[in-house]
C-alpha cells in the first residue's frame, strides 16, 4: 500500500467515525436518501453502482442497497427520487482560470454564436465595431475582446493595431488570444500602459512588428504582461457580483470544485478575503503565479494546502512555454509554419530558463508546497522532468507534482512521469479545437499522441482532464466526449489508440483530479465519509453511445448535501 492509499484510508476511516460520534443525533441535520436511478460511485477501477446513498451534515454516511440505506437513515429522512437520472460524484476541475469568469462580464466574446460565423479580419472588425457602438465607454474606459483565434480566419494571422485603430481610435481596446498567451492592443491601449517603440522586449516575450519595423500591437507571452499588469481593475463590489456568476457557471456544468490556474496577487487578496469567503459555495483551489514567488515566501500568513472556508492555496504555478496553437510552445522539432513572426526554423523557446525554474522550484519544494508546471511542447516537458530530477523528487515521496497540459508528450516521457510521481493534467479538447491546426505544423504520429490518456493509465499514472477555461468552454460532457472520440471538425481522429471508455473519461473528471490535489479522501467518489458532492445527469454516461455523450444534460449540482444549481426544466 502506498503512502497516498494509507493517507486516504485513514482519512476516510476517521471521517466515518466522526460522523457517528462527533455530535448527538438531535444536533445533526436530517438525513437525505437518494434512490431511483443509477448511482455510479467511481469507487474502484471498474464501474460500481449502488441502489441508494444516505447523506447527513454534508457528508455521505452510507452507500449500498436501498433496504440497508433506509435502515441507516432512520426515521428522520428526506427521500430524493432520481426518477431515472444518474447520480455521480461532483466533477472536479483539474485546470481552468476561475478568475477569468469573474473578469469577462461586459466584454465581447467572439465565440458567442449570436454573432454568426466570423471568418476573416473584416468580420472581427465588424463585430467589435458593433459592440463599441452599443457600449459607450467613459473617457479612458477600456474595451476587452475575448476568444480571438487567428486559425479560424481566412488570413490565418493576428488582427493588428492599425486594424483595431480603424474600429476604435479613441478608447483603449485589447483583444485577448484564445490561448490567454497573447493579446493585441490598439494605439490608445499601448499609450495608456506606456508601451512604445523604445520599450524593451522582456525575456520570454515577443512584440511583433509590421513591415516598417513598427509595433503592430501583438504582444505574446511575457510581453503581454506589460499590458495586462496595468489594466484597470474592477471594484470590490463588481468582483463580488461577478463571483456569484462565476461559481454559478461552474455549478451549471456539474463542478463542485474549481481551480484558478494562475492566480495573481490582487486575486489572491480578493479570493481569500472575508467577503469572498462568505460568498463562495464551490471549493476553489488557487495556484499563485510564480512571478510573485518571493513575496509569497515572505508572507507568514499564507497557508498552503488547507481550506479557509471553501478556498485554499493549493500550490505554485510555473509556466515553461506557451501555446501550441499560438506557435509559442517549446519543442524538440520545428514548426512547419515557423514562428508567429514568420521566422524559420522555429521550435519555440522557453518562457522561463531552466536554471531559473529549478532555482525557484527548489524554494517551493523546500517549503513543502505543491508544484504545478505548465508545459505543452515536448522540450518544455523535458525541462519539467529535469527540474523534478534536480530536486530529487520521486514517486515514493508522494509530492505529486502536476504537469498541466502535458500536451505534446512523447511516449518515452511516460516512464519518467511514473518514476517521479507526476500527475498529468491533460487537455483532450485540443483534438477537436486544434487537431487540424496541429497537423499543419507536426507529423501525424506527433499529433496522434496529444493528451495520451490511455497510455498514461497503462503506465500507472493518475491523469486528469480539463477545459482550461476560458481557452475552451466549461462543458464537462463535451470533455468526456473529446477524450472518448478524439475527433476534429473535419472527422480526423487524433490517435485512435488513445481513445478511452466512458468510465476512464469520468475518472479523469473525478478520482484523477482528486488524487492530484491530495483530496481523494474527501471527494471524487461516492463512499461513506466523503463529502456529499454530487452531480445529477439526465443520462448515464456509461450506457450512452459515444456520439451522444456531449448531449447529456446536467439536471442538478449538490455541494455538501445542499442543492446549489438546478436546471430550469
Amino acid at each position: 500500500m502506498c503512502a497516498g492509499e494509507r493517507h486516504m484510508n485513514l482519512s476516510t476511516g476517521i471521517a466515518a467515525l466522526l460522523l457517528t460520534i462527533a455530535a448527538p443525533a438531535s444536533a445533526q441535520e436530517s438525513a437525505t436518501l437518494y434512490r431511483g436511478g443509477p448511482i455510479v460511485t467511481m469507487d474502484g477501477d471498474t464501474p460500481q453502482t449502488v441502489e441508494a446513498v444516505v447523506t447527513r451534515d454534508g457528508r455521505i454516511t452510507f452507500a449500498g442497497s436501498e433496504k440497508e440505506a433506509r435502515a441507516a437513515a432512520g426515521q428522520d429522512v428526506a427521500v430524493r427520487d432520481l426518477k431515472g437520472a444518474t447520480l455521480l460524484p461532483g466533477f472536479i476541475d483539474a485546470h481552468s482560470h476561475f478568475t477569468v469568469a469573474t473578469m469577462s462580464a461586459g466584454g465581447l466574446d467572439l465565440r458567442d454564436t449570436a454573432h454568426g460565423a466570423i471568418t476573416d479580419i473584416p468580420g472581427v472588425q465588424a463585430v467589435i465595431r458593433s459592440h463599441v457602438a452599443r457600449s459607450p465607454a467613459k473617457p479612458g474606459g477600456w474595451t476587452t475582446v475575448w476568444q480571438f483565434d487567428q486559425e479560424v480566419l481566412a488570413e490565418k494571422r493576428y488582427i493588428t493595431r492599425a486594424e483595431l485603430d480603424a474600429v476604435a481610435p479613441d478608447r483603449p481596446l485589447v483583444v485577448l488570444h484564445v490561448s490567454l498567451h497573447g493579446a493585441v492592443a490598439n494605439s490608445a491601449a499601448l499609450k495608456a500602459v506606456g508601451i512604445d517603440e523604445a520599450t524593451p522586449v522582456p525575456p520570454g516575450g515577443m512584440m511583433l512588428r509590421d513591415d516598417m519595423g513598427k509595433l503592430n500591437g501583438v504582444l505574446l507571452e511575457k510581453a503581454m504582461f506589460l499590458l495586462l499588469a496595468k489594466l484597470p481593475q474592477p471594484t470590490a463590489e463588481q468582483k463580488l457580483a461577478a463571483l456569484d456568476d462565476a461559481q454559478s457557471a461552474y455549478f451549471a456544468e456539474g463542478y463542485t470544485h474549481a481551480q484558478d490556474g494562475a492566480t495573481l496577487p490582487p486575486d489572491i487578496a480578493f479570493l481569500t478575503s472575508a467577503a469572498a469567503r462568505e460568498r463562495l459555495k464551490i471549493d476553489l483551489a488557487l495556484l499563485p503565479f510564480s512571478t510573485g514567488l518571493d513575496a509569497l515566501l515572505a508572507n507568514p500568513d499564507l497557508k498552503f494546502g488547507a481550506y479557509q472556508g471553501h478556498v485554499k492555496l493549493q500550490g505554485i504555478k510555473f509556466v515553461l512555454d506557451g501555446s501550441v496553437q499560438g506557435r509559442t510552445g517549446f519543442f524538440t522539432r520545428d514548426y512547419q509554419r515557423g514562428s508567429p513572426e514568420g521566422h524559420h526554423p522555429w521550435h519555440g523557446e522557453p518562457i522561463l530558463s531552466e536554471a531559473d525554474f529549478i532555482a525557484q522550484a527548489k524554494k517551493v519544494h523546500d517549503r513543502g508546497w505543491q508544484l504545478f508546471v505548465h508545459a505543452n511542447g515536448d522540450a518544455a516537458i523535458d525541462m519539467a522532468v529535469r527540474g523534478f530530477d534536480a530536486l530529487g523528487i520521486n514517486a515514493t515521496d508522494n509530492r505529486r507534482p502536476v504537469v498541466i497540459h502535458s500536451q505534446f508528450q512523447r511516449r518515452d516521457q511516460l516512464p519518467a512521469y511514473a518514476r517521479i510521481g507526476v500527475g498529468p493534467a491533460y487537455f483532450s479538447n485540443h483534438a477537436w479545437y486544434w487537431g487540424d491546426v496541429h497537423r499543419t505544423n507536426f507529423p501525424t504520429e506527433v499529433v496522434d499522441f496529444i493528451s495520451p490518456l490511455r497510455s498514461a493509465r497503462a503506465a500507472g499514472l493518475t491523469p486528469s482532464n480539463h477545459s482550461d477555461y476560458s481557452v475552451t468552454p466549461l462543458d464537462t460532457r463535451f470533455m468526456l466526449w473529446t477524450s472518448m472520440a478524439r475527433v476534429s471538425p473535419t472527422g480526423i481522429v487524433s490517435g485512435p489508440d488513445e481513445r478511452i471508455d466512458a468510465y476512464a473519461a469520468l475518472q479523469a473528471l473525478t478520482t484523477g483530479p482528486a488524487w492530484q490535489i491530495f483530496e481523494e479522501g474527501r471527494k471524487g467518489r461516492i463512499k461513506a465519509g466523503l463529502l456529499a458532492d454530487f452531480v445529477i445527469l439526465d443520462r448515464n454516461p456509461l450506457t450512452t453511445p459515444v456520439d451522444d455523450i456531449k448531449g447529456i444534460k446536467v439536471r442538478e449540482t449538490i455541494k455538501e448535501g445542499r442543492s446549489v444549481w438546478r436546471a430550469a426544466n
